[in-house]
């Protein structure tokens, strides 16, 4: 009887593939501003106060006359490596980049992490509480992951703005890349050309920055619940038992391997957001 009622495998997918929102419907438009993911706005909140608490925690243990305890001297290391980072990338003051690239490694490390919790224990938890949905990986979230790269474009244009002034930053919108010339008729047509080619450059970094987290992230989520099927496909017969092997070993491997995709992807985020703030230090 239990075995009856129990979903099929595309049933398990498409509702642990369902976010918690205000709608209280699964989204079908694929842009829509009045649903809001409520399970991907308490994630990525709650992890982006953990990561405050744990960055305050090491300033705070920092004593001048103590040896730093190794908790301290990890964070120091990892500061120092996203300052020099940040310093052989940015040609200009970076006491507001560095940090933000720091908190964005960071941020993108510890919501990347929670992937390789058990698939089924926090939705779990959640249904026990009355939630039907719950999706643990906020970064496997498209919203979240153009959000934040949404505002490492916005920041971008802020120092290439402050930078360059906005005569400046106006002026390279309309002679880069293609350059200008003295002809008036030529000038217009290549400003034309050249404003719409910094328009589709700015779309596509926007794009390729918050798609490759999502597309990484949405992959790995969805491979740990295909492999989480082979566990529950586990009987007392001689295919169950294979599968159920399959299901450990499969488990074991993926959330190894996982765990340098779940680095490095933060540390591409970070990469790429020093470039782009560090493009807009320079003239074309």
């Amino acid at each position: 009887m239990a075995a009856s009622h129990a979903p099929t495998a595309s049933e398990y997918i498409v509702h642990h593939l369902a976010h918690l929102n205000t709608s209280g419907h699964a989204q079908t438009e694929i842009v829509d501003f009045s649903i809001v993911n409520i399970d991907t706005l308490f994630y990525s909140v709650l992890l982006g106060a953990l990561m405050a608490w744990m960055l305050r925690k090491a300033a705070l243990a920092i004593r001048a006359d103590q040896v730093p305890n190794r908790f301290v001297g990890a964070i120091e290391s990892l500061v120092e490596f996203v300052h020099e980072q940040a310093r052989s990338i940015v040609h200009g003051d970076i006491r507001y980049i560095a940090p933000l690239a720091l908190t964005a490694f960071i941020w993108i490390v510890f919501m990347n992490a929670m992937d390789l919790v058990p698939v089924d224990l926090l939705p779990r938890v959640g249904e026990l509480i009355g939630i039907p949905y719950m999706r643990v990986v906020a970064t496997a979230d498209l919203n979240a992951t153009m959000a934040m790269s949404l505002t490492v474009i916005g920041a971008s244009i802020y120092y290439g703005l402050k930078i360059k002034k906005p005569g400046g930053f106006l002026h390279e919108l309309i002679v880069a890349p293609f350059g200008s010339s003295k002809n008036p008729l030529i000038a217009a047509i290549m400003a034309v050309v050249n404003f719409v080619m910094q328009i589709i450059e700015y779309v596509a970094k926007a794009v390729s920055l918050g798609m490759r987290l999502f597309g990484n992230m949405y992959a790995g989520e969805l491979l740990f619940m295909l492999i989480a099927l082979l566990g529950g496909a586990f009987t007392l017969s001689l295919g169950g038992i294979l599968l159920g092997f399959g299901h450990i070993i499969a488990g074991t491997a993926w959330a190894i391997f996982h765990i340098l995709i779940v680095l490095l992807q933060g540390f591409i985020f970070m990469m790429l957001t020093l470039v782009y703030i560090g493009q807009a230090h320079e003239a074309h």
